[in-house]
């Protein structure tokens, strides 16, 4: 009850202090490129319940369709205004939308697509989808690049596959085992300092992250 009254108070709030700047990206994405402002995936949230995740449109119309659900290195599909908004997270302000709707928190395992949902092993699905998604989490940080680190791979899905979502996991699992608000708080934190160019080190995070 806690956590879900920070994360309306914390979202509500964020999307008031923001507005100016949520405002200025929405009419950026409209006059970059033709399509909505808005970008809605399908996401899988808490109890493996489907919903649709919001962010700002950052590819060309039709993306989807023209490639990978994933994103690598310099991606053709990405716009100009898509690629700013990326660096900067600003793309994924929109999900406080979420957060009140109550198919996410503020801080959680990120959310999945249906299709790499599929490959979580048995034992760590139920666990990890106990919890609501998040805009944040201890792999949001350590993956800060992941585009970058799959465009080194010649085989970025399966690199993502085999390599990102297992770590991935293990991040979300040692979350649910250990969250608290007080965690929730560091975890912004250090997301705060990422989005600034002072990454936290992963491993540092993960040890504070085990204390009680």
């Amino acid at each position: 009850m806690a956590k879900r009254l920070f994360d309306i108070l914390f979202a509500a709030l964020a999307l008031l202090l923001l507005c100016p700047l949520l405002l200025a990206a929405a009419l950026w994405v409209r006059l970059d490129s033709p399509g909505p402002v808005l970008f809605r995936q399908r996401r899988v949230g808490r109890g493996g319940r489907p919903f649709d995740i919001y962010k700002f449109r950052t590819m060309v119309t039709g993306a989807e369709a023209a490639g990978p659900q994933i994103t690598v290195g310099a991606d053709a599909r990405i716009t100009r205004a898509g690629a700013w908004l990326r660096h900067t997270k600003v793309d994924e302000l929109p999900q406080f939308l979420n957060v009140l709707l109550g198919d996410m928190s503020v801080v959680g395992p990120r959310p999945e697509v249906p299709r790499y949902v599929a490959l979580y092993p048995p034992e760590l699905c139920a666990l990890v989808l106990s919890v609501r998604p998040g805009i944040t989490d201890l792999a949001s940080i350590a993956y800060r690049d992941e585009s970058s680190l799959l465009a080194r791979s010649s085989d970025p899905e399966r690199a993502y596959v085999e390599q990102i979502l297992p770590a991935k996991l293990a991040y979300a699992e040692q979350y649910v085992a250990t969250r608290t608000l007080w965690l929730d708080l560091r975890i912004i934190g250090w997301t705060l300092l990422a989005v600034l160019g002072r990454p936290v080190n992963p491993a540092v995070a993960t040890q504070h992250a085990r204390k009680p």
